[in-house]
């Protein structure tokens, strides 16, 4: 019977929270590395015997050692999930220095497999809807700070795994669904649609919506079947912006979008947003860069060699998204009279 432990990193967040609930659910023990106060709701009432916290810092190499013992496994999903800082190296450091720390002490613990999560945010996006694969070319003139981070950061992956270390890249598109407690920036979204007082014109361009619980599948596959030093895109559908706030007005029977938003309009909208954020301390929902490299553009994926090589599979974005809407409504992120409008199937929580 198998005995060690599999260490999981950003184990509070929305991914790797997640990624716990099932590994336990499946009889993997596993130890879930947080912060000291880190939010914790999400990891309540797992079983002792299968599961157990480890706190430290992914930037200090001796605390990810330390949670290492009697570990043989690794998933690396600690990331600083957010567009902007008016101090970039919050984000970039700890995706960088976080990431070298962690797998050197993986290294020295002589791990038997790594599978750290990366993002189609290091693939960069196409002026076109023309899906990506694995092998695009980060190109981007002046990215926004998250997408270099990842592309920093997975540089630095490639690197010790072309040293030999053990490691498998996943690379995981937008992602939404049931438990974003801290809603990323695609929750966001969805949010800033629901509380809406008025119909929101859509931002051009679009995504690949992934749901969350096929991303986590998809790393329990890399983990058992991916080749070290290759990298796998774990997308889902891909949407326009525009097409997914009209999926979220036919599930929720509330207005769609009005128009659609010039660029021009929303780069001097970013740099409004974050003069603002600067003097309250609040995430802009859009930023200079943002809108100059992203928004017009398109994070389109192609996940076939996944498919191919993990099994992996997704589902619509419809139905992700009605698990996200579901999810909100239910842990109260959704006004009582916007809720009173919605269909009632999107108040009876199916999914935990």
């Amino acid at each position: 019977m198998r005995t060690s432990w599999t260490l999981v990193t950003g184990a509070s967040g929305f991914v790797g929270s997640r990624l716990v609930r099932r590994l336990v659910g499946l009889g993997v023990r596993v130890k879930a590395f947080v912060r000291e106060g880190a939010r914790l709701r999400q990891l309540m009432g797992l079983p002792s015997d299968r599961f157990q916290l480890a706190f430290g810092d992914i930037r200090v190499g001796a605390s990810v050692y330390r949670a290492l013992s009697n570990c043989d496994r690794l998933y690396h999903v600690a990331s600083a999930f957010q567009w902007w800082d008016p101090r970039p190296e919050r984000i970039i450091g700890p995706a960088v220095e976080g990431t070298r720390a962690v797998l050197e002490a993986a290294d020295q613990r002589g791990l038997e497999r790594i599978v750290v999560t990366s993002s189609v945010a290091a693939l960069g996006n196409t002026a076109q809807p023309e899906p990506m694969d694995e092998s695009h070319a980060f190109a981007l003139a002046d990215p926004e700070i998250y997408a270099l981070s990842k592309r920093r950061a997975l540089d630095v992956v490639l690197e010790m795994a072309a040293g030999g270390l053990p490691v498998v890249v996943v690379q995981p598109s937008a992602i939404a669904g049931p438990g974003d407690w801290k809603p990323t920036p695609v929750g966001q979204s969805i949010l800033r649609y629901l509380n809406a007082k008025y119909p929101l014109p859509a931002a051009p361009g679009g995504l690949s919506l992934a749901d969350v619980d096929d991303v986590v599948e998809g790393h329990i596959a890399a983990m058992s079947r991916g080749t070290p030093g290759q990298s796998y895109i774990l997308g889902g559908e891909n949407i326009t912006l525009e097409e997914l706030l009209t999926l979220l007005s036919e599930l929720t029977r509330l207005p769609g979008p009005r128009g659609q938003l010039p660029l021009a309009l929303l780069r001097w909208a970013g740099l409004w947003f974050e003069t603002q954020a600067r003097l309250t301390g609040s995430q802009p929902p859009i930023t200079r860069r943002l809108a100059k490299s992203h928004l017009g553009r398109y994070a389109w994926v192609s996940s076939d060699k996944a498919a191919t090589a993990l099994g992996y599979t997704t589902r619509p974005a419809r139905e992700t998204l009605r698990r996200s809407v579901q999810w909100f409504v239910s842990q109260g992120y959704v006004s009582d009279s916007v809720a009173a409008r919605l269909p009632r199937h999107l108040h009876a929580l199916e999914v935990q």
